[in-house]
């Protein structure tokens, strides 16, 4: 199913039409110059009939407490950034001969 029939459903329900049909899915798309399945469209106000988008979201939200989640990179952080401080540390003195520079040549 494209998210196109899942997009142009919550925007009727945003519009206040609290059960859209596929008729309505159909108007949204079509308004857009989208192709139309009738089929998808169907299927989908099928499976939501009865149910708010409100609980929908909600019943997600809740299956989706299982998958974790958060940056996934704690791994690296320990090992990472020794390196990245001595480099840091290392350009120090190159950047101070820049300046140095700098300031000669606007004395001269």
């Amino acid at each position: 199913m494209g998210l196109k029939y899942v997009a142009a459903y919550l925007m009727s329900v945003l519009a206040g039409n609290d059960s859209p049909s596929a008729a309505d899915i159909q108007k949204i798309l079509e308004s857009v110059e989208s192709e139309y399945d009738e089929g998808i469209a169907s299927k989908l106000v099928s499976e939501l009939e009865g149910k708010t988008v409100h609980e929908v979201i909600a019943e997600g939200k809740e299956k989706l407490k299982g998958f974790g989640g958060g940056g996934g990179g704690g791994g690296f952080a320990a090992g990472g950034g020794g390196g990245g401080g001595a480099a840091a540390a290392g350009d120090a003195p190159a950047a101070e001969a820049k300046k140095e520079a700098v300031v000669e040549e606007e004395e001269e």
